[in-house]
């Protein structure tokens, strides 16, 4: 899948035969997999009593709930972490491809279906702005897959030691392409329609960094969404954990689930075990950690120095609500967007404040699979960006209800009439709920994706002072997301087993 890196990485030094990877979520599991995969002896340790990490689940009232990702994109990645043990997701996995990928709604009342076919968005664009943005339309995607080309093979599945490492050819293609300049300006030498340069560039927000602000480079988010596809998984996004713990076990690995590490035991550079709160002491050659990077940093009684303090990336408020009625209007995935763009990167960015014109996604997945509720019934997700507690210390406690009401008001005001009368259960998460759940600052999206903070200046996988300890997660590299949480665990694997082992049995 990837070409060998110019350099080769950094590898955990002595024995490495016994690895414990600390949390059952995608970066851990696929970790846990290519390990596998090379013939070490895994034990993954979980608190929760479910894989999936931040892919969690919730189930209330009849309705099944996904509480983290829900934009599945590049499958095959899961594909390439199943194969390292000779296993596959075709049997236990029933993906569907959602067309349109996305619905987006805007504040003029006017509509664009995201395709991922060419004709098909080509033909929508063309519908929605004319010719010459289809064309343009047709120069991005090409753009956006040149993009993408460049940076898998030498930017994001790659073990970084140095800065050094970017002295490639790809290095120079990149910049030759624009990849350095910034986002939004990128965006627009192609489009000059506002509602569809939003499109391509709102995708910035989860990566904590506003698209006017954004390396160009960060656009390969939207190839993922808008070219490669997005996915649905029959049984709801949990089905992604489930198929990878189950084909770990399978392999020989063991996942211990309700085992909350509280604490690691070392000799010299090394870690020698990992103790749980129950006190249970579980012996390794390596450990892959998932926490948090503040947490992960605890845990090894080390933190990294950087001439700069982290940057975490915006939270999000999230409702989930099971409804006794639909709105045709709304896709599987519908963007809302509010008439205000630059100012709401501004509230949630710098101001610290909550989105006074909000623009949200809206996930309504028993559109594409009815069993995820009662008969008769829909769940719906709303998911609002909103500051994270170190850039607006909301009281959560006090704000939650306020804020709840406020969406479903503005929900009902664009078009969702009856939407809070049609709720017959509901759950909310706020950065406070994110925040005892571990995650710095309350935000599920980890460290932004600032200069500082990309590529070989990104937290890395290996911390100094400990020999044997490797991170994974979208807090270090290659980032935030689903598709790079489970690239890093591969990375992690690499560091203990070796580029060449992960590779060759993942093929």
């Amino acid at each position: 899948m990837t070409a060998p890196p110019a350099a080769r990485a950094r590898t955990v030094p002595g024995p490495t035969d016994r690895v414990v990877v600390v949390g059952a979520g995608v970066s851990g599991l696929a970790a846990a997999l290519h390990l596998l995969g090379t013939g070490r002896e895994v034990t993954v340790l979980e608190r929760d009593p479910h894989p999936g990490g931040r892919a969690g689940r919730l189930d209330i009232g009849g309705f099944r709930l996904d509480t983290g990702p829900t934009v599945l994109t590049m499958p095959e990645l899961i594909d390439e972490a199943l194969a390292a043990v000779g296993a596959s997701a075709g049997g236990a996995l029933e993906l569907v491809r959602l067309d349109p990928a996305y619905r987006a709604r805007f504040a003029d009342g006017s509509v664009i279906d995201v395709h991922t076919g060419a004709e098909a968005m080509a033909a929508e664009v063309r519908r929605v702005a004319g010719d010459r943005e289809a064309q343009g339309y047709l120069r991005l995607r090409r753009w956006l897959g040149r993009l993408y080309e460049l940076q898998l093979r030498r930017f994001i599945d790659t073990n970084f030691d140095s800065p050094l490492q970017l002295l490639c050819p790809e290095l120079a293609r990149l910049a030759a392409i624009g990849g350095f300049g910034r986002l939004a300006p990128a965006i627009g030498r192609f489009l000059s329609d506002e509602r569809l340069r939003r499109l391509f560039s709102f995708q910035s927000l989860y990566a904590g960094v506003a698209p006017q602000r954004a390396l160009a480079a960060y656009a390969v988010i939207a190839y993922m969404d808008t070219v490669a596809g997005v996915y649905f998984p029959k049984g709801g996004m949990r089905s992604l954990g489930t198929v990878m713990a189950d084909a770990a076990v399978k392999a020989g690995g063991e996942i211990r689930y309700g085992c909350d590490v509280r604490r690691l035991e070392r000799r010299g550079d090394r870690v020698t075990a990992a103790v749980t709160a129950d006190g249970d002491r579980v012996g390794c050659d390596a450990i892959v950690l998932t926490a948090d990077l503040p947490m992960a940093y605890r845990l090894l009684g080390r933190t990294p120095w950087r001439p700069v303090p982290l940057r975490f990336s915006p939270s999000a408020v999230v409702l989930h609500a099971g409804t006794d009625r639909t709105w045709p209007q709304l896709a599987h995935h519908t963007v809302s967007f509010g008439a205000a763009w630059e100012r709401t990167f501004d509230e949630i960015i710098h101001r610290g404040a909550t989105m006074t014109d909000p623009s949200l996604l809206i996930t309504r997945p028993t559109a594409t699979d009815p069993d995820l509720a009662p008969a008769g019934r829909h769940l719906m997700s709303v998911l609002a960006p909103c500051p994270n507690l170190r850039t607006g210390p909301t009281d959560w406690r006090r704000a939650a209800r306020p804020y709840r009401d406020h969406l479903v008001d503005t929900l009902e005001a664009r078009g969702l009439s009856g939407f809070g009368s049609a709720i017959t259960a509901e759950h909310l998460i706020t950065p406070e709920d994110w925040s005892r759940r571990g995650m710095a600052f309350g935000t599920p999206f980890a460290t932004s994706h600032t200069f500082a903070q990309t590529g070989p200046f990104r937290p890395r996988n290996t911390v100094a002072g400990t020999a044997n300890a490797v991170l994974a997660g979208c807090g270090t590299t290659p980032g935030v997301g689903l598709p790079t949480a489970v690239i890093s665990g591969k990375l992690a694997a690499a560091r203990i087993a070796g580029a060449a082992a992960v590779r060759r049995k993942a093929r």
